[in-house]
């Protein structure tokens, strides 16, 4: 991958087009290497799985060697790259124009992330919220789920959904998760003529 990764860069530099390219490095997913006894891909959502390195370049744009751990999400993706282009970004999109986060500006433009996994809704189907301290996941047609503090507890180890003092915080991550959920509908178009 490296290899082809270089042979991308190296034509761009060939062409004189490197100056005002957006380059964007990342992945859809990450792997488990024996984290909760798990391999390869599985369908989990702890941390291994999806929080992938995204690599992003734009001489001049860009400011080389930040680092940033503001939320993001794949599919923010397509309007970023729109915003960096100068394109407006359509309504009917869902993802969050990322531009100022990229620039190292740490606007915080995601305050939570949703991570879906449709499998098959009789074997495995679950949905996650991700904030900046959180994460709760929720299984489809079952009333069990996970609730890590991803802050105290990185490595995803002790589950809070059923402690009982983690109830008050439960019930205000699952809201935050319904109006999550309601947010990513395409946003309508703009009524523009009297009915």
């Amino acid at each position: 991958l490296d290899k082809y990764i270089g042979k991308i860069l190296d034509r761009l530099e060939e062409l004189g087009l490197v100056e005002n390219t957006l380059i964007v490095f990342t992945s859809d997913h990450g792997d488990f290497l024996g984290q909760h006894g798990l391999t390869a891909k599985a369908l989990h959502h702890y941390e291994d799985l999806i929080k992938v390195p995204l690599i992003a370049a734009c001489p001049g744009t860009i400011p080389a060697g930040i680092e940033n751990k503001d939320l993001q999400s794949t599919v923010d993706l397509a309007p970023t790259m729109l915003q960096f282009a100068g394109i407006p970004v359509p309504r009917y999109m869902t993802g969050l124009g990322m531009h100022d986060d990229w620039c190292g500006l740490h606007a915080g433009t995601r305050k939570h992330a949703l991570v879906e996994n449709h499998h098959n809704p009789t074997t495995f189907h679950a949905n996650t919220l991700v904030t900046d301290r959180y994460k709760i996941t929720v299984y489809r047609n079952a009333g069990y789920g996970e609730l890590f503090d991803l802050k105290n507890d990185p490595g995803e180890l002790t589950n809070l959904w059923d402690r009982p003092e983690a109830q008050a915080l439960k019930s205000q991550l699952l809201l935050e998760f319904v109006q999550a959920e309601m947010q990513i509908e395409p946003m309508p178009m703009p009524r523009i003529w009297g009915a």
